[in-house]
């Protein structure tokens, strides 16, 4: 009996984290939408460094598995380390050439993406929803063209686009926590209502015998 009057109130106290951490996960990506937004260069620039910097990582990670006499590959793990500290440098020397790669990869993999869904869809391989892969594998090819033509303008506006769509979906997620918030209150106030709750008024219970 004292196990059915806990689990409300259990319910009650996670969904009540539950809100909170919709609520920190909410704002922090409204933030971070809103950084992203309004300064677009200045966060890409923090991602090449990041990029950079884990290169960096990379390349000292690999030199101290060469200090291990049990390995096997010790020159290529030697040689692979240079060369990762050696890019994660100019990565961080030249921004504007990490940028630049950056909307190259993204520029080829839109590419190569709409490539493979036109094939897919002129070949016969796709029957239901063929137009709609043909419309998504031209606007596909056509973006990573344009990227790739321009690479740090393009990324410049991805950055942009991609902020907006954190903002949008931190708001969404504040307006969700309280939502949540709400229903907690309305949660915690039935469960003191519930039989055996809280009680007092000091009335007995309905069963109990009543003198005559």
């Amino acid at each position: 009996m004292q196990q059915e009057n806990d689990d409300p109130q259990q319910l009650v106290m996670t969904a009540s984290s539950a809100w909170q951490s919709a609520l920190f996960l909410g704002v922090v990506t409204l933030i971070l939408g809103l950084i992203v937004s309004f300064h677009p260069t200045t966060s890409l620039n923090v991602i090449a460094v990041l990029l950079g910097v884990l290169m960096i990582i990379s390349g000292i990670f690999h030199l101290v598995r060469v200090l291990d006499t049990a390995e096997q590959h010790r020159v290529w793990l030697g040689i692979s380390g240079l060369l990762f500290i050696a890019l994660g440098a100019v990565l961080i020397r030249h921004l504007h050439l990490t940028l630049a790669i950056i909307g190259l990869i993204i520029g080829l993999t839109w590419i190569c993406q709409g490539v493979s869904a036109l094939i897919a869809s002129l070949a016969g391989g796709l029957r239901e929803g063929r137009a709609w892969w043909i419309f998504f594998g031209l606007v596909s090819l056509i973006a990573g063209i344009v990227v790739i033509s321009s690479p740090v303008p393009s990324i410049t506006v991805l950055a942009v686009l991609t902020g907006t769509w954190f903002v949008v979906m931190g708001l969404f997620e504040i307006g969700g926590a309280f939502i949540l918030r709400r229903a907690v209150s309305g949660s915690r106030t039935r469960a003191v209502n519930l039989p055996g709750g809280s009680q007092t008024d000091g009335s007995a219970p309905s069963n109990s015998p009543v003198a005559g």
